[in-house]
């Protein structure tokens, strides 16, 4: 199935800069993991959620936490949207509260997808 190769293309990406303990732009996101037009940055956002899903479900950090606005600081604010809604952060979408939980998520998805073991993880 498309969407399930397309998740996997997205995680492999996602690891590598995990690895390099790099955040990666959705468009430039859509563009390494083989995506073409029309719609890139939606369609992107649409799989990221997906797999945010999955990885909570799964109780491991959220590897889609890696993937940022252009500006490359954090996610839009549908991540905190969806976040808010898995019941995992209750705060705004923005500000000094978004960037803390922002970043203690960005840290542990680090941790956990550049370890070897996670090989690592990204299946």
């Amino acid at each position: 199935m498309e969407d399930d190769d397309l998740q996997q293309r997205l995680r492999a990406v996602l690891t590598g800069c995990a690895r390099r303990g790099e955040t990666i732009a959705y468009l430039e996101l859509a563009h390494a993991a083989g995506m073409q037009p029309p719609h890139l940055v939606h369609r992107v956002t649409e799989a990221l959620e997906e797999m945010l899903r999955a990885d909570h479900a799964a109780g491991q950090p959220l590897l889609a936490a890696l993937a940022t606005r252009k500006d490359g600081l954090m996610p839009g604010r549908g991540f905190f949207w969806l976040l808010n809604e898995m019941g995992v952060y209750d705060g705004p979408p923005e500000g000094e509260e978004a960037i803390a939980h922002y970043r203690a998520l960005l840290e542990e998805a680090i941790a956990y997808w550049s370890a070897d073991s996670a090989g690592g993880h990204a299946g």
